[in-house]
């Protein structure tokens, strides 16, 4: 497997004592890399086109490329399979009612909540989503070991593979 080839994507919850925010995420699964992330006060379509969005614009992946979420209707909605089809990828959907099929995502909201929400409260919709961001940008995708990439972060993993392929 290489970057860009499979991502996976789903939406969960976060309480503040300001109300709920949700948090949409699409991951590379070949180096469980977060590639792109939104946060909102709903959970509109909106949402997953914006986390969408942030994936392609900052990946730009070759044509091909299979895109995994479940059977939300976000996901389901003619706007993201549109943008799906715009950027040439491929919509694969979970089985109905099979948590497993989008384990890897399920598994970072499990590291999210666990390394980082629950230790804490959120007072505010515009700390947590702060501290979302960070936590993703400059700690897990950068810093954080992952044991299915062999104790790397999920960017030296990347870096590694990339020097790897261009040697070969």
């Amino acid at each position: 497997m290489a970057p860009n080839q499979v991502w996976a994507a789903d939406i969960t919850y976060v309480r503040t004592w300001q109300g709920w925010l949700y948090l949409a995420v699409v991951i590379d699964l070949f180096s469980r890399r977060v590639v792109g992330w939104a946060i909102a006060e709903h959970m509109r379509t909106e949402l997953v086109l914006n986390a969408l969005t942030m994936a392609f614009v900052a990946r730009q992946p070759d044509a091909g490329l299979i895109h995994h979420s479940d059977r939300g209707s976000q996901y389901a909605s003619h706007a993201h399979r549109q943008a799906l089809d715009d950027n040439h990828a491929i919509c694969s959907m979970s089985r109905k009612g099979d948590c497993w099929d989008n384990a890897v995502v399920e598994s970072f909201f499990g590291t999210l909540k666990q390394e980082l929400l629950y230790r804490g409260s959120w007072p505010t919709k515009q700390v947590a989503t702060k501290a979302i961001g960070d936590y993703v940008e400059r700690f897990y995708n950068t810093r954080r070991r992952h044991s299915s990439l062999g104790y790397l972060s999920q960017l030296e993993y990347e870096l590694i593979s990339a020097r790897t392929a261009q040697a070969a």
